[in-house]
């Protein structure tokens, strides 16, 4: 499955589209890394476990609208983007979508 955030790709050609197809997870920050983020927001520097937390969310989201795509039929998703969401405190929601197609073979 080709995975893409440009609208055409070169020297290919769409010959059917399939919708948007659409991926996402809900996740939950760890109290253990609260703790530890909360010193790091005192000494400042990178907060690698919610650096890991956020690239997971967002692999699963990919993965999942790929499904989707795969289950249409599709060979391609192009358009890709993400959005993340504040759902509680605590809890952000990783959404992925893009534009479901068939691309030819060329």
């Amino acid at each position: 499955m080709l995975v893409s955030n440009l609208e055409l790709v070169p020297g290919r050609r769409i010959v059917a589209h399939y919708g948007i197809v659409q991926g996402s997870t809900v996740r939950a920050k760890h109290v253990g890394k609260d703790i530890f983020a909360g010193l790091k927001n005192i000494v400042g520097g990178e907060l690698k476990g919610y650096t890991e937390l956020m690239q997971e969310a967002r692999q699963e989201a990919v993965e999942r609208m790929i499904a989707e795509a795969q289950s249409m039929g599709a060979n391609a998703i192009l358009n890709v983007r993400f959005a993340t969401t504040s759902i509680a405190a605590g809890a952000a929601e990783i959404l992925a979508y893009g534009s479901a197609v068939q691309l030819d073979g060329a």
